[in-house]
């Protein structure tokens, strides 16, 4: 990438994983290719087997700009998804966009000076949550407070600073194919632990509040604890997987579950007294949920400690519940050697 002002923008490449996205699809690449970006781009679709209507949408929108492509995913795996479009595509900037994101009108652009700017491997920015419901409304709010997902910058913002990971990424390919791309046997935590190996290898990932993609939360409880109980089992193969990996925010649910479940059963057997472990989280979720909800209506708010508790409880619960045998699968997997682009 030249420093002069005059010089051609590098062309980029959008891959896209997708399953059963019928509901934002559309609207995400549509904020994709209505970018203010005046370099080349191409939007690469990994299909997984959708069972709504999402191949019927990508398959409009092929037909709708010869910008778009489409690639299979049988698996339906994230990380498999991801390499796949990785391959497919053939531009030396690669963003990944998930199909319930949308990006900010100057995302690929602020991302691509960024990467000049910094000389970082990949970029990031904030998970903007933004719901369109009451329930979504008390999701988002949760996802974005402290006392929800604690510091981590990309959720909550923070100044622009090296980070250990960032939400999606703007890579520099020759970084993915140095790495081999994604692990595909993390069906989650996959940008985590990628990330983690860039940094291993002494590239940096770069944080910066000026990157925005708005988030399209679960839209049911069973949906978010899913969401939730595999982040946590998946973060917990990650730390067994890469020694030094993991810090105290990440043990933090799990330590919340564990006393909780010891404070209702000594309250049930020995002392009530037990019972103020877990009485004081409940008063401490109901009580961050009101900075969390100003400006939200009644129904939202109320909705938020069920939020808090279902993000912490289920990340907790995964955590303490990953099997082993996961790690095993992952350390014997054997990454790919290269990913080379379709059209050298």
């Amino acid at each position: 990438m030249n420093a002069n002002s005059a010089a051609p923008l590098p062309a980029v490449s959008v891959i896209m994983p997708v399953l059963n996205e019928e509901r934002h699809l559309r609207e995400a690449v549509r904020a994709i290719l209505a970018q203010e970006y005046a370099g080349e781009m191409e939007v690469v679709i990994a299909l997984g087997p959708s069972t709504d209507r999402t191949d019927e949408i990508a398959a409009e929108l092929v037909r709708e700009d010869p910008r778009v492509h489409t690639v299979p995913n049988p698996t339906g795996r994230t990380p498999a998804a991801l390499n796949a479009a990785i391959r497919a595509s053939r531009h030396p900037v690669v963003v990944r966009v998930d199909g319930h994101g949308m990006l900010s009108p100057n995302y690929i652009a602020t991302a691509v000076r960024l990467l000049e700017e910094t000389g970082a491997q990949n970029v990031g920015g904030i998970m903007h949550a933004e719901g369109e419901n009451d329930w979504e409304h008390a999701v988002a709010a949760a996802m974005t407070s402290k006392i929800g997902v604690g510091n981590a910058a990309f959720h909550t913002g923070g100044r622009a600073a090296p980070a250990e990971t960032v939400y999606l990424g703007v890579f520099r390919r020759e970084a993915l194919e140095q790495q081999g791309g994604y692990n595909e046997e993390f069906i989650r935590a996959q940008d985590w632990e990628l990330n983690f190996r860039i940094r291993e290898a002494g590239g940096l990932i770069w944080f910066s509040p000026e990157l925005r993609v708005s988030y399209r939360p679960r839209p049911s409880v069973k949906a978010l604890a899913k969401q939730y109980k595999d982040y946590g089992r998946w973060r917990h193969v990650v730390a067994r997987y890469h020694q030094g990996s993991i810090n105290l925010r990440y043990l933090a649910p799990p330590a919340a579950v564990c006393a909780i479940a010891a404070g209702l059963v000594a309250g049930v057997a020995l002392t009530p007294w037990a019972l103020v472990v877990p009485g004081g989280y409940l008063a401490a979720i109901v009580a961050g949920s009101v900075p969390a909800g100003r400006g939200l209506p009644l129904k939202a708010r109320l909705r938020i400690p069920v939020a808090l508790a279902t993000m912490h409880m289920s990340w907790g619960f995964g955590f303490l519940t990953s099997p082993r045998s996961l790690a095993r699968k992952v350390i014997a997997s054997r990454r790919p050697a290269v990913l080379t682009p379709a059209n050298d």
